[in-house]
Protein backbone atom coordinates (compact mmCIF):
# COMPACT_ATOMS: atom_id res chain seq x y z
CA UNK A 1 0.00 0.00 0.00
CA UNK A 2 2.65 2.30 0.66
CA UNK A 3 4.44 1.84 -3.00
CA UNK A 4 0.87 2.28 -4.27
CA UNK A 5 0.43 5.75 -2.26
CA UNK A 6 4.15 6.65 -3.27
CA UNK A 7 3.28 6.27 -6.90
CA UNK A 8 0.59 9.05 -6.24
CA UNK A 9 2.87 11.44 -4.93
CA UNK A 10 0.85 12.81 -2.13
CA UNK A 11 2.84 15.89 -1.50
CA UNK A 12 2.63 17.45 -5.39
CA UNK A 13 -1.19 16.36 -4.97
CA UNK A 14 -1.60 18.09 -1.95
CA UNK A 15 -0.13 21.10 -3.57
CA UNK A 16 -2.23 20.59 -6.43
CA UNK A 17 -5.41 20.57 -4.16
CA UNK A 18 -4.57 23.76 -2.46
CA UNK A 19 -4.74 25.59 -6.02
CA UNK A 20 -7.87 23.99 -6.97
CA UNK A 21 -9.65 25.02 -3.69
CA UNK A 22 -7.85 28.96 -4.17
CA UNK A 23 -9.59 28.78 -7.71
CA UNK A 24 -13.24 27.46 -6.58
CA UNK A 25 -13.56 30.05 -3.70
CA UNK A 26 -12.44 33.04 -6.37
CA UNK A 27 -15.09 31.57 -9.06
CA UNK A 28 -17.52 31.10 -6.51
CA UNK A 29 -19.04 34.38 -5.65
CA UNK A 30 -21.90 34.22 -2.85
CA UNK A 31 -22.87 30.37 -4.23
CA UNK A 32 -20.42 28.52 -2.06
CA UNK A 33 -21.49 25.42 -1.66
CA UNK A 34 -19.10 22.32 0.38
CA UNK A 35 -20.74 19.79 -1.37
CA UNK A 36 -18.97 20.99 -4.76
CA UNK A 37 -15.90 21.64 -3.28
CA UNK A 38 -15.33 18.23 -2.00
CA UNK A 39 -16.42 17.31 -5.04
CA UNK A 40 -13.59 18.93 -7.15
CA UNK A 41 -11.19 17.95 -4.69
CA UNK A 42 -11.89 14.17 -4.95
CA UNK A 43 -11.97 13.93 -8.67
CA UNK A 44 -9.09 16.72 -8.94
CA UNK A 45 -6.94 14.41 -6.06
CA UNK A 46 -8.03 11.14 -8.19
CA UNK A 47 -6.90 12.68 -11.51
CA UNK A 48 -3.52 14.26 -10.23
CA UNK A 49 -2.50 11.15 -8.16
CA UNK A 50 -3.53 8.60 -11.51
CA UNK A 51 -1.40 11.26 -13.97
CA UNK A 52 1.87 10.42 -11.51
CA UNK A 53 1.28 6.79 -11.11
CA UNK A 54 0.73 6.78 -15.41
CA UNK A 55 3.92 9.03 -15.62
CA UNK A 56 5.88 6.64 -13.65
CA UNK A 57 4.73 3.92 -15.75
CA UNK A 58 5.95 5.77 -18.90
CA UNK A 59 9.34 7.15 -17.05
CA UNK A 60 10.73 3.88 -15.45
CA UNK A 61 13.82 3.80 -17.41
CA UNK A 62 14.86 7.31 -17.08
CA UNK A 63 13.74 7.07 -13.14
CA UNK A 64 15.99 3.93 -12.86
CA UNK A 65 19.20 5.83 -13.91
CA UNK A 66 18.44 8.80 -11.57
CA UNK A 67 19.69 9.21 -8.23
CA UNK A 68 16.68 10.64 -7.08
CA UNK A 69 13.83 8.38 -8.82
CA UNK A 70 15.81 5.08 -8.89
CA UNK A 71 13.93 3.28 -5.61
CA UNK A 72 10.60 4.66 -7.12
CA UNK A 73 8.21 1.42 -6.64
CA UNK A 74 8.88 0.43 -10.42
CA UNK A 75 12.13 1.07 -10.93
CA UNK A 76 13.05 -0.53 -7.58
CA UNK A 77 11.04 -3.88 -8.46
CA UNK A 78 8.94 -3.43 -5.90
CA UNK A 79 5.69 -3.06 -8.23
CA UNK A 80 5.04 -4.52 -11.56
CA UNK A 81 4.70 -1.66 -13.82
CA UNK A 82 1.36 -3.05 -15.11
CA UNK A 83 -0.20 -3.05 -11.99
CA UNK A 84 1.11 0.49 -11.61
CA UNK A 85 -0.57 1.20 -15.39
CA UNK A 86 -3.59 -0.41 -14.21
CA UNK A 87 -3.93 1.63 -10.82
CA UNK A 88 -3.41 4.77 -12.89
CA UNK A 89 -5.99 4.29 -15.19
CA UNK A 90 -8.49 3.60 -13.06
CA UNK A 91 -7.98 6.70 -10.49
CA UNK A 92 -7.83 8.82 -13.75
CA UNK A 93 -11.31 7.38 -15.05
CA UNK A 94 -12.37 7.61 -11.76
CA UNK A 95 -11.84 11.16 -11.10
CA UNK A 96 -13.10 12.29 -14.24
CA UNK A 97 -16.12 10.86 -13.43
CA UNK A 98 -16.14 12.23 -10.18
CA UNK A 99 -15.56 15.70 -11.45
CA UNK A 100 -17.93 14.80 -13.97
CA UNK A 101 -20.66 13.86 -11.63
CA UNK A 102 -20.09 15.87 -8.78
CA UNK A 103 -19.42 19.27 -10.41
CA UNK A 104 -19.95 19.92 -14.15
CA UNK A 105 -18.15 18.87 -17.65
CA UNK A 106 -15.92 21.86 -18.20
CA UNK A 107 -14.12 21.10 -14.71
CA UNK A 108 -13.91 17.47 -16.05
CA UNK A 109 -12.92 17.98 -19.59
CA UNK A 110 -10.19 20.53 -17.86
CA UNK A 111 -8.90 17.80 -15.90
CA UNK A 112 -8.58 15.26 -18.76
CA UNK A 113 -7.10 17.97 -21.03
CA UNK A 114 -4.37 18.55 -17.67
CA UNK A 115 -3.90 14.53 -17.72
CA UNK A 116 -3.35 14.32 -21.57
CA UNK A 117 -0.97 17.13 -21.91
CA UNK A 118 1.15 15.85 -19.52
CA UNK A 119 1.35 12.31 -20.16
CA UNK A 120 1.32 13.15 -24.32
CA UNK A 121 3.43 16.11 -24.41
CA UNK A 122 5.64 17.35 -21.76
CA UNK A 123 6.80 13.72 -20.49
CA UNK A 124 7.66 12.78 -23.93
CA UNK A 125 9.22 16.05 -24.67
CA UNK A 126 11.72 15.88 -21.83
CA UNK A 127 14.13 13.67 -23.60
CA UNK A 128 14.06 15.62 -26.87
CA UNK A 129 13.74 19.25 -25.85
CA UNK A 130 14.48 21.77 -23.31
CA UNK A 131 10.86 23.20 -24.51
CA UNK A 132 9.14 20.61 -22.28
CA UNK A 133 9.30 22.83 -19.31
CA UNK A 134 7.33 25.86 -21.06
CA UNK A 135 5.03 22.45 -22.31
CA UNK A 136 4.77 20.81 -19.00
CA UNK A 137 4.37 24.87 -17.34
CA UNK A 138 0.40 24.42 -19.45
CA UNK A 139 -0.79 20.87 -17.46
CA UNK A 140 1.26 22.76 -14.29
CA UNK A 141 -1.22 26.04 -14.11
CA UNK A 142 -4.43 23.67 -14.43
CA UNK A 143 -5.47 23.25 -11.16
CA UNK A 144 -7.15 26.71 -10.17
CA UNK A 145 -9.39 26.67 -13.61
CA UNK A 146 -10.88 23.50 -12.80
CA UNK A 147 -11.39 24.72 -8.94
CA UNK A 148 -12.79 28.04 -10.52
CA UNK A 149 -14.85 26.19 -13.42
CA UNK A 150 -16.37 23.89 -10.88
CA UNK A 151 -17.78 26.86 -8.74
CA UNK A 152 -18.88 29.19 -11.71
CA UNK A 153 -19.26 26.94 -14.65
CA UNK A 154 -17.02 28.90 -17.09
CA UNK A 155 -13.41 30.64 -17.63
CA UNK A 156 -13.16 34.25 -17.37
CA UNK A 157 -10.26 36.63 -17.32
CA UNK A 158 -10.41 36.07 -13.49
CA UNK A 159 -9.79 32.42 -14.10
CA UNK A 160 -6.93 33.07 -16.63
CA UNK A 161 -5.03 35.40 -14.27
CA UNK A 162 -4.79 32.85 -12.23
CA UNK A 163 -3.67 30.25 -14.64
CA UNK A 164 -0.65 32.87 -15.28
CA UNK A 165 0.25 33.23 -11.71
CA UNK A 166 0.79 29.48 -11.75
CA UNK A 167 2.30 29.30 -14.94
CA UNK A 168 4.84 31.83 -14.51
CA UNK A 169 5.87 30.76 -10.77
CA UNK A 170 6.95 27.15 -12.08
CA UNK A 171 9.61 28.66 -13.97
CA UNK A 172 11.76 29.97 -11.11
CA UNK A 173 10.56 27.00 -9.03
CA UNK A 174 11.53 23.80 -11.64
CA UNK A 175 14.90 25.84 -12.58
CA UNK A 176 16.11 25.74 -9.42
CA UNK A 177 15.33 21.86 -9.30
CA UNK A 178 16.71 21.44 -12.56
CA UNK A 179 20.23 23.19 -11.83
CA UNK A 180 20.22 21.48 -8.19
CA UNK A 181 20.12 18.03 -10.18
CA UNK A 182 21.24 18.49 -13.53
CA UNK A 183 23.60 15.81 -13.52
CA UNK A 184 21.17 13.67 -12.10
CA UNK A 185 19.01 14.57 -14.84
CA UNK A 186 21.58 14.24 -17.60
CA UNK A 187 22.28 10.37 -16.64
CA UNK A 188 18.05 10.01 -17.03
CA UNK A 189 18.17 11.37 -20.58
CA UNK A 190 15.99 14.74 -19.55
CA UNK A 191 17.15 17.26 -22.16
CA UNK A 192 16.36 20.08 -19.78
CA UNK A 193 17.80 23.48 -20.07
CA UNK A 194 20.54 23.08 -17.56
CA UNK A 195 21.64 19.80 -19.22
CA UNK A 196 21.73 21.11 -22.49
CA UNK A 197 23.54 24.53 -21.49
CA UNK A 198 25.90 23.41 -18.56
CA UNK A 199 27.17 26.92 -17.45
CA UNK A 200 23.59 27.58 -16.40
CA UNK A 201 23.81 31.34 -17.19
CA UNK A 202 20.29 30.91 -19.30
CA UNK A 203 18.53 29.33 -16.81
CA UNK A 204 19.49 31.60 -14.72
CA UNK A 205 18.63 34.19 -16.95
CA UNK A 206 15.34 32.50 -16.93
CA UNK A 207 14.65 32.69 -13.51
CA UNK A 208 15.31 36.44 -12.96
CA UNK A 209 12.99 37.07 -16.04
CA UNK A 210 10.39 34.86 -14.77
CA UNK A 211 10.47 36.56 -10.95
CA UNK A 212 10.37 39.94 -12.35
CA UNK A 213 7.23 39.07 -14.65
CA UNK A 214 5.98 37.31 -11.84
CA UNK A 215 5.41 40.44 -9.94
CA UNK A 216 3.09 42.45 -12.63
CA UNK A 217 1.38 39.21 -13.71
CA UNK A 218 0.41 38.43 -9.61
CA UNK A 219 -1.23 41.95 -9.71
CA UNK A 220 -3.95 41.07 -11.85
CA UNK A 221 -6.39 39.77 -9.14
CA UNK A 222 -6.35 43.85 -7.75
CA UNK A 223 -6.52 44.93 -11.73
CA UNK A 224 -9.78 42.83 -12.05
CA UNK A 225 -11.41 43.79 -8.59
CA UNK A 226 -10.69 40.09 -7.41
CA UNK A 227 -8.95 41.04 -4.57
CA UNK A 228 -8.48 44.36 -2.98
CA UNK A 229 -5.26 46.42 -1.98
CA UNK A 230 -3.81 43.81 1.23
CA UNK A 231 -3.29 41.47 -1.58
CA UNK A 232 -1.77 43.62 -4.08
CA UNK A 233 0.68 44.96 -1.03
CA UNK A 234 1.33 41.52 -0.12
CA UNK A 235 2.33 40.10 -4.13
CA UNK A 236 4.62 43.25 -4.78
CA UNK A 237 6.58 42.21 -1.27
CA UNK A 238 6.62 38.43 -2.25
CA UNK A 239 7.69 39.27 -5.82
CA UNK A 240 10.57 41.31 -4.27
CA UNK A 241 11.49 38.47 -2.37
CA UNK A 242 11.22 35.85 -5.03
CA UNK A 243 13.24 38.54 -7.08
CA UNK A 244 16.05 39.14 -4.75
CA UNK A 245 16.79 35.13 -4.79
CA UNK A 246 16.54 35.12 -7.95
CA UNK A 247 18.87 37.57 -8.78
CA UNK A 248 21.70 36.32 -5.98
CA UNK A 249 21.43 33.22 -8.02
CA UNK A 250 22.26 34.99 -11.43
CA UNK A 251 25.33 36.50 -10.01
CA UNK A 252 26.49 33.45 -8.02
CA UNK A 253 25.54 30.21 -10.12
CA UNK A 254 25.87 27.85 -7.02
CA UNK A 255 23.42 24.58 -5.70
CA UNK A 256 23.26 26.44 -2.93
CA UNK A 257 21.83 29.54 -4.48
CA UNK A 258 19.48 27.79 -6.37
CA UNK A 259 18.81 25.59 -3.30
CA UNK A 260 17.34 29.34 -1.74
CA UNK A 261 15.19 29.94 -4.60
CA UNK A 262 13.90 26.74 -3.90
CA UNK A 263 13.09 27.82 -0.75
CA UNK A 264 11.53 31.02 -1.59
CA UNK A 265 9.04 29.51 -4.59
CA UNK A 266 7.85 27.05 -1.81
CA UNK A 267 7.03 30.09 0.50
CA UNK A 268 5.73 32.42 -2.26
CA UNK A 269 3.22 30.44 -3.80
CA UNK A 270 0.99 28.99 -0.75
CA UNK A 271 1.61 32.49 0.85
CA UNK A 272 0.06 34.50 -2.05
CA UNK A 273 -2.85 31.97 -2.58
CA UNK A 274 -3.57 32.50 0.94
CA UNK A 275 -3.30 36.17 1.31
CA UNK A 276 -5.42 36.15 -2.21
CA UNK A 277 -8.52 33.97 -0.48
CA UNK A 278 -8.29 36.44 2.25
CA UNK A 279 -8.55 39.53 0.95
CA UNK A 280 -10.63 38.71 -2.17
CA UNK A 281 -14.45 40.52 -3.08
CA UNK A 282 -16.59 39.17 -4.14
CA UNK A 283 -17.71 39.51 -8.09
Amino acid sequence: MRDFLELTKPRITLLILVCTAVGYFLGCGTSFHWSILLHALLGTALMASGTAALNQWYEVDSDARMRRTRMRPIPAGRMKRSHAFVFGVLLSAAGFAELWCGTNLLAAALGLFTLLSYLLLYTPLKRRSPICTTVGAIPGAMPPLIGYAAAAGRIDAAAVALFLILFVWQFPHFDAIAWMYRDDYARGGIRILPVIEPDGESTARRVVACSLLLIPISLLPSLLGMTGLVYAAAAIAAGLGLLYFGVRLGRDRTVARAHAVLLASVVYLPGLLAVMVLDRRIL
